[in-house]
């Protein structure tokens, strides 16, 4: 029979500290204080805990830093709310590491070409990987990369070990259902990329709950989650069915787009066009009218994504994580 090895989150719990601090005292880092070092070191002893030798060996033969890899080129991703926001979560996690952060674009030939010349040069504890497609090349590169890939959303496909992603098709389903429950039948719904696991997540979501309403779900136009491919979209539809009452739309930026074009055909919103759109980003609150939209914690999602990643470079384990969303009611609908 065998006895269960302590995991290093039992020892950082009885020592009252957090992992990061017993990784670094296991690590004999200097960064810790002598009061946590030695609640460590008994915790240690009390549980005898040994440390995974093939976790030491991972952090000690590979350069300090964490890539996160985006397949993106897209020159003003950094004006992109969504992205911003991610960021800001996955840097709050990597200042409680001593690990550097890498950001790669890796859209093109070249920007995966780095990501693959930093992961055979060992430079890399880990990979988080955003924004990925279906049949990305970026997938494989990082998969074959030899160390731990969390991905900030699930991809396409058969789901990978480790990612954590928000409930896209719930929440969708959510913003629909409050559209129907204030008289609106005739929904349109502007899709974000198909080839992205979030953009058909929520309109599948959309779908089902017009199918649960009794609803058709033939008034569809698609996007590329930008405000502009929003505007492209919304006056598709408006020529193609003008007798539409509301449109679910899969980002808030494709929402504001819609706004833009309804404004300026003078559709009252929401009095004649009630509009929805999903993420809750910063500028939602400030449209014309003010968004109803569907919540997710961007800034949650790349904190948790980092932190999963670091606790598998440490040699813990791991499993995917959804995160909740909330339909945020504002004056659209």
């Amino acid at each position: 029979m065998t006895t269960r090895q302590p995991t290093l989150a039992e020892v950082a719990h009885l020592a009252g500290v957090s992992t990061g601090t017993v990784s670094r005292v296991i690590n004999n880092s200097p960064n810790v204080g002598a009061k946590s070092r030695r609640a460590v070191e008994t915790a240690v002893r009390e549980l005898g805990y040994v440390p995974n030798l093939a976790a030491r060996s991972l952090a000690t033969q590979r350069s300090g830093a964490v890539v996160l890899a985006i397949s993106s080129d897209d020159s003003a991703l950094f004006a992109n709310q969504f992205f911003a926001e991610i960021i800001t979560g996955v840097n709050m996690m990597m200042e409680e590491s001593e690990l550097d952060l890498t950001l790669i674009m890796a859209a093109s030939d070249k920007g995966r070409g780095r990501l693959a010349r930093v992961l055979q040069a060992r430079g890399a504890a880990g990979v988080m990987l955003l924004a990925v497609r279906e049949n990305d090349p970026l997938l494989k590169i990082a998969e074959g990369g030899g160390v731990p890939v969390v991905y900030g959303g699930r991809p396409l496909g058969d789901p990978p070990r480790w990612y954590v992603d928000a409930d896209n098709r719930g929440g969708a389903r959510q913003a629909v259902e409050h559209l129907v429950s204030t008289g609106r039948t005739r929904i349109a719904t502007i899709t974000g990329p198909l080839d992205q696991y979030a953009g058909t997540a929520r309109y599948l979501g959309f779908r089902e709950a017009l199918a649960l309403a009794g609803l058709g779900d033939q008034r569809v136009a698609h996007g590329d989650f930008g405000e502009a491919s929003g505007a492209a979209a919304m006056t598709r539809l408006l020529a193609e069915h003008p007798d539409l009452d509301a449109v679910a739309v899969a980002s808030d930026a494709m929402a504001a787009g819609a706004l833009g074009v309804l404004h300026e055909r003078g559709i009252e919103v929401p009095g004649r066009v009630a509009v929805v759109g999903f993420s809750d980003v910063v500028t939602a609150r400030y449209t014309r009218p003010a968004l109803t939209t569907v919540h997710q914690p961007i800034v949650a999602l790349g904190r948790e994504m980092t932190r999963m990643l670091l606790a598998l470079i440490r040699g813990e384990q791991a499993t995917p994580l959804i995160l909740p969303t909330e339909l945020v009611i504002r004056d659209s609908t």
